[in-house]
């Protein structure tokens, strides 16, 4: 699938070295409009209205007559910093620190023993969870009573500034929607104010993966991240005449419309494509996906088999009785019955005449040896050997993510020992819909269950039918816990699985393997 965050990075990328738009040689000069924005300087602090102090580390970056970059000093001192230019940028465009374009200052904590308002009031709080999507969102804002707005009035922010996260969270940046104009910022941010060039450009570049990267190297390390205001200030950027700096927004806008509509659609297609592969699985498991041969030995046949070879291993002493066992039977009433043990509960809820002639049910405990797992010690486990975690594991798809050796991982607790060929259930959270079949042996969390079907029922289509919707809904509601939901042994086993014919187990599985190589197809295409 195409990654609209990854897209929407690489537009920013282009856009910063000057290759979104067309250059007009008869354009300004950045260095023009930098130097004209130094002038400006040095006269608001002439007029009083800034500071000496305020532009005493302001500097000019330039090209040498070797061709290399330079860094003048108030002092006059000069500086060699090629090894900070990452890239060229094109005739007319100039590198700058923040500092030479704009201030940087930053916000305020509530004061101590105060706290947020109960109600609303006309002076909100932002705070670093409401920044989202490069703007504010006002949904969950909290806001600060006049007397604590007395206290921290100085540390507002204004539409016409930017933001940036500079605690936990490093670098997010956006701007302020209008009627927030004036609102309390967060001592977790600083505005970026006093903008000499376009703002909404302003806001691009520091978004982008250059600007973004220097942020997290000037990171000051520690138990919470911090980025102090001087190194912001000391961030380079590249700048281009105000013409080029419009035009690169403009495009930018159309550009990231078109990525956030194939966002929108994508999310629309995966989301059909899933519908999709339940419905498919939803059809195989009633009988509905491929036709049935008449000549097919009936499943009824089939799990005669299976329970009189139990009954026989029983007899010989292999195996024991479960006495709590569960079976249907169909009572005198021509009504379907589940029995485990003494208990006896009605079926009249599931939809048996749906299924086609040649089909029967019966509990899973009945296939397979549901919740009968080999614990292992992880220090007999070799460090060649495969150890599977749910994290290895893709929802509802079942796929793989990652093959992790007990050598990379070193996992520490116990694991069930697998088999190739055996389908491996996750019970934590089923509502995920992590079901993989083995394709070697190895070792698995104990929230993994390896289950050894009868080899009248092949595992692929066993696999299916625990992903598919039917079984989805019975694992989700006998789930027990409420953070941490699992589908206990008990009902597992007594869980209901409708059983095709061998033969046509093996036509449900070749036309869900086509149909949903047709959907991958699908996805690739996007790519």
């Amino acid at each position: 699938m195409i990654e609209t965050n990854v897209l929407r990075e690489k537009v920013l990328d282009l856009a910063i070295r000057g290759k979104l738009v067309p250059q007009d040689p008869n354009d300004e000069p950045s260095s023009v409009l930098l130097e004209r924005i130094r002038a400006e300087k040095q006269r608001m602090v002439k007029d009083g209205k800034i500071k000496a102090k305020d532009i005493k580390n302001d500097t000019i970056i330039f090209k040498g007559e070797d061709n290399l970059h330079y860094e003048k000093f108030a002092d006059g001192s000069v500086k060699c910093i090629e090894d900070e230019i990452p890239f060229d940028l094109p005739e007319g465009w100039a590198w700058s620190r923040i500092r030479d374009i704009a201030s940087v200052k930053g916000g305020k904590r509530l004061p101590k023993g105060m706290s947020f308002s109960s109600c609303r009031t006309s002076h909100a709080y932002i705070r670093v969870t409401d920044m989202k999507n490069h703007s504010v969102n006002t949904d969950d804002l909290k806001y600060i009573t006049e007397e604590v707005f007395l206290q921290i009035k100085n540390y507002t922010i204004s539409k016409d500034d930017l933001y940036v996260t500079i605690a936990g969270t490093i670098g997010v940046t956006g701007e302020v929607p209008a009627e927030l104009d004036g609102m309390n910022l967060t001592e977790n941010a600083v505005k970026v104010t006093d903008i000499q060039i376009n703002k909404a450009f302003l806001c691009l570049v520091l978004q982008s993966e250059f600007v973004q990267q220097q942020f997290q190297d000037k990171t000051h390390q520690v138990a919470m991240p911090k980025l102090a205001l001087e190194r912001i200030l000391s961030t380079l950027i590249p700048v281009c005449s105000i013409t080029v700096q419009s035009g690169i927004v403009s495009k930018f806008g159309e550009v990231d419309s078109l990525i956030n509509l194939i966002g929108e659609e994508k999310e629309v297609l995966t989301e059909a494509i899933s519908m999709t592969k339940s419905k498919i699985l939803g059809l195989a498991i009633r009988g509905q996906l491929v036709p049935q041969d008449p000549a097919d030995e009936p499943a009824s046949v089939l799990l005669e088999r299976i329970r009189a070879e139990k009954e026989e291993l029983i007899k010989q002493g292999k195996i024991k009785r479960d006495k709590k066992e569960s079976f249907i039977f169909r009572g005198e009433d021509n009504s379907y019955y589940l029995r485990t043990g003494e208990l006896v509960e009605s079926l009249e809820d599931w939809d048996f005449e749906e299924l086609p002639d040649g089909w029967s049910v019966c509990c899973l405990g009945e296939l397979c040896d549901y919740g009968n797992c080999t614990n292992i010690d992880t220090a007999d486990i070799a460090d060649s050997a495969w150890i599977l975690d749910l994290e290895d594991i893709e929802k509802d798809s079942g796929i793989v993510l990652q093959k992790v050796r007990q050598g990379e991982r070193n996992a520490g607790s116990t694991k069930h020992r697998f088999h190739k060929g055996q389908v491996l259930y996750s019970k934590l959270r089923p509502y995920l819909n992590k079901v993989v079949l083995a394709d070697e042996d190895g070792y698995c969390t104990s929230e993994i269950l390896p289950l050894e079907f009868d080899r009248n029922i092949l595992p692929q289509y066993a696999r299916y039918f625990l992903m598919s919707p039917a079984f989805l809904r019975y694992a989700n509601k006998c789930s027990y816990g409420v953070k941490m939901p699992r589908l206990g042994t008990a009902d597992g086993k007594k869980a209901i699985i409708s059983v095709p014919p061998v033969k046509e187990q093996k036509r449900i599985i070749m036309a869900i393997e086509l149909a949903f190589a047709k959907l991958a197809s699908i996805t690739e295409h996007l790519t």
